[in-house]
């Protein structure tokens, strides 16, 4: 369940068990044959082009990718390949990161290679998640020379053990990772989310643990806003994450539609957003105040425009391909959707 967030002291945390809300939001979401028939007009505004990952010749794992709006770069961690492809927004060139160690782990009773699977863009460097030897690794976000590795837990501990969501904390300077898999019925091994100091950005150590309730997967991190806050609601079809910190909404994958929740004025449910089953981690673009949720078994990705009263206002429904699935915006109108089973990315721009 990739539901969750960040509770803490100076870095605003809210620790989300969301399902209530998600059950609620259907109430109070209106959705009429006109509304999305005139989103979806507007598709062929937009058009997807395939970028293929370096020596994919099937499916590659893909979980977590980031942007690196400093940069230009998409990174992505390629599991199962053992590397980091790194993707510049410009030309739309690979390039890869090599010598990641993956290892054999069992999920729901068969063997799957797997090793970096996730990533936080840092303070001029790209912390690497890596779930084969269960390590953090460094990469200069430059000139993608590969640093050093820090070992969360030894390898033989398993993947409850191994780095699942890592998450860089600029306004505490902080690495915040959570272990295990969720939605794969692989339960954290410590249920909590360890705290390492990255005031070295290139030299991490560890610091201190955040108990949680339950597994937590993925979090969104607040770095303007120092209280913490938690929202009971129950229920399991919860997925990603996104925050609009400068007007204080949360925006909750659930399962087959967005909610936007108000943090600012106790979890008020503002508005939702149906965008069909499938969905994992949903982006935003803060720049166009544009939201960017993918749908795998639906096969589209919608696009809203979220307005000052925190309501969606669907742009277009793009049809993409089945089992596409986890998407990050990037510079201006563009974005990019993983498609595991292709071993490729989906680069989306208007035309």
């Amino acid at each position: 369940m990739k539901s969750n967030f960040n509770r803490r002291y100076d870095s605003s945390v809210w620790g989300l068990n969301l399902a209530k809300l998600c059950a609620i939001a259907l109430v109070h979401s209106i959705w009429t044959a006109d509304i999305m028939m005139a989103g979806s007009t507007t598709a062929s505004n937009y058009e997807l082009k395939p970028l293929s990952l370096p020596g994919a010749t099937g499916v590659v794992r893909l979980d977590y990718f980031a942007y690196d709006r400093s940069t230009g770069r998409v990174w992505v961690p390629a599991s199962n390949t053992g590397s980091v492809d790194v993707i510049d927004e410009s030309s739309d060139a690979v390039s890869q990161v090599t010598g990641f160690k993956t290892g054999e782990v069992e999920l729901r009773g068969r063997k799957v290679t797997l090793g970096p699977t996730a990533v936080s863009v840092g303070d001029g460097v790209v912390y690497i998640g890596n779930r084969g030897d269960s390590t953090l690794c460094i990469i200069d976000a430059h000139s993608l020379e590969r640093g050093g590795c820090l070992q969360v837990a030894p390898p033989s501990a398993g993947p409850a053990a191994a780095p699942d969501g890592v998450v860089y904390i600029a306004a505490t300077r902080e690495l915040w990772i959570t272990t295990g898999a969720p939605p794969l019925g692989i339960s954290s091994a410590d249920k909590s989310i360890q705290v390492f100091d990255a005031s070295d950005p290139r030299h991490l150590t560890p610091k201190t643990k955040i108990p949680l309730n339950g597994s937590a997967e993925g979090y969104a991190v607040d770095n303007q806003r120092g209280f913490a806050a938690t929202w009971n609601a129950g229920s399991t079809e919860l997925q990603g994450l996104a925050l609009d910190s400068a007007r204080g909404f949360l925006f909750v994958a659930c399962g087959d539609h967005v909610v936007n929740v108000d943090v600012a004025r106790h979890g008020k449910i503002i508005d939702s957003l149906q965008t069909g089953p499938g969905l994992d981690n949903i982006d935003y673009s803060t720049d166009q105040k544009t939201l960017y949720a993918a749908a795998s078994l639906a096969a589209t990705l919608s696009i809203a425009e979220v307005g000052d009263d925190g309501k969606f206002h669907l742009k277009a429904t793009v049809p993409t391909v089945k089992g596409a699935r986890g998407v990050v915006a990037g510079k201006g109108e563009t974005a990019y959707l993983i498609d595991p089973a292709e071993g490729r990315i989906l680069k989306l721009t208007r035309k």
